[in-house]
């Protein structure tokens, strides 16, 4: 189980923003999130907004801190993106078998 976090560097409603994201399920993702108290709203296509002031609790939660360019590429190397305009059902099936 491994979850990761980028750092809040993302503006948005007054606020720093960072993304949480898991390397191997959806599943797992929501459960961290309830375990650190993120609202189930937001979750975001395949990632929750963390705002600047909850940043600490994941990462004593067990979150790993990672850039924003290595979050979304373990994020992807997991199958698990969904990028915006694309349907948010079930990630694709990798191909390569990692």
């Amino acid at each position: 189980m491994t979850l990761y976090i980028d750092p809040p560097t993302w503006p948005g409603h007054g606020r720093m923003w960072s993304h949480l994201v898991s390397d191997v399920s959806f599943e797992e993702l929501h459960a961290f999130a309830a375990a650190i108290g993120a609202p189930r709203r937001a979750f975001e296509r395949d990632h929750y907004d963390i705002p600047a002031d909850h940043y600490a609790a994941a990462v004593t939660g067990g979150a790993v801190e990672v850039g924003s360019k290595e979050l979304l590429r373990r994020l992807t190397a997991a199958g698990l993106r969904r990028p915006k305009g694309r349907p948010a059902g079930p990630p694709l099936k990798r191909v390569d078998g990692v």
